[in-house]
């Protein structure tokens, strides 16, 4: 059986294609699947555990069926959900990871990141990431209602784009130096993750043998997943 890993789905009402897409896969091929991994922005938002928005309860409900059924799900906290909580791993059975997190895939030992880390050149964001990141601000943000959450929110997506529009696709793409230094740091030569939305499968030497760098594409054209068994890996799109 394969091992799938989707990241960067940004689930929001707005885009339903991509739920029913999402839906199609957790109740179809994911099913047959030995493991789950999804490394980081399941949602577009998340402001807490007690937002009540229908669509994101049915992911919540088919991950919730998948685990009953026996399946391990992992879940890692992307740039856009990092404030999924307790409550949703009890929710939908998901297992939440660290990021990085290595772990052993078909007897590879893998690095698996959200990737938003690797992006150091992308200076205003790494400062924008350990402000929020700051359990002080998290605890503050999560004390407000429900609707003011939500407003801020909007404020912070609006804000990420107009950040974006004035800055090159290589500043925010990651920085190889960051990708070497943290498969040393961890002795591992394969590594795993999204967020930057440039589907593909790097590979690179260092210290003298191979490595390999996959990054996981977004889902707003079309499906992405990685799929993993005893024979390999494949990194395919899902047309929609």
């Amino acid at each position: 059986m394969a091992t799938l890993f989707i990241s960067d789905l940004h689930l929001e009402p707005e885009r339903p294609d991509i739920t029913r897409q999402a839906l199609e896969l957790l109740e179809s091929e994911a099913g047959d699947a030995d493991a789950l991994y999804i490394l980081g922005d399941l949602f577009e938002a998340w402001v807490g555990d007690d937002d009540p928005e229908p669509e994101k309860l049915r992911v919540v409900g088919a991950l919730q069926r998948l685990t009953s059924a026996g399946l391990p799900c992992y879940f890692m906290h992307g740039n856009r959900d990092f404030l999924v909580g307790n409550d949703f791993a009890k929710a939908s059975g998901c297992e939440i990871l660290g990021d990085p997190t290595v772990t052993e895939i078909h007897c590879t030992p893998v690095i698996l990141m959200h990737g938003d880390t690797l992006c150091t050149d992308d200076v205003s964001y790494q400062d924008y990431r350990r402000r929020v990141r700051d359990p002080a601000w998290q605890r503050d943000m999560l004390a407000r209602p429900l609707a003011e959450r939500l407003a801020v929110a909007r404020q912070l997506r609006q804000a990420s784009k107009a950040s974006m529009a004035g800055k090159s696709p290589e500043i925010m793409d990651v920085n190889q130096d960051a990708v070497v230094d943290v498969m040393r740091r961890h002795g591992v030569y394969t590594l795993v993750h999204g967020h930057t939305h440039r589907p593909a499968v790097h590979r690179f030497e260092l210290g003298g043998r191979e490595a390999v760098r996959i990054v996981l594409g977004d889902w707003y054209e079309q499906g992405s997943v990685l799929t993993w068994d005893e024979d390999g890996y494949d990194l395919r799109s899902l047309p929609r």
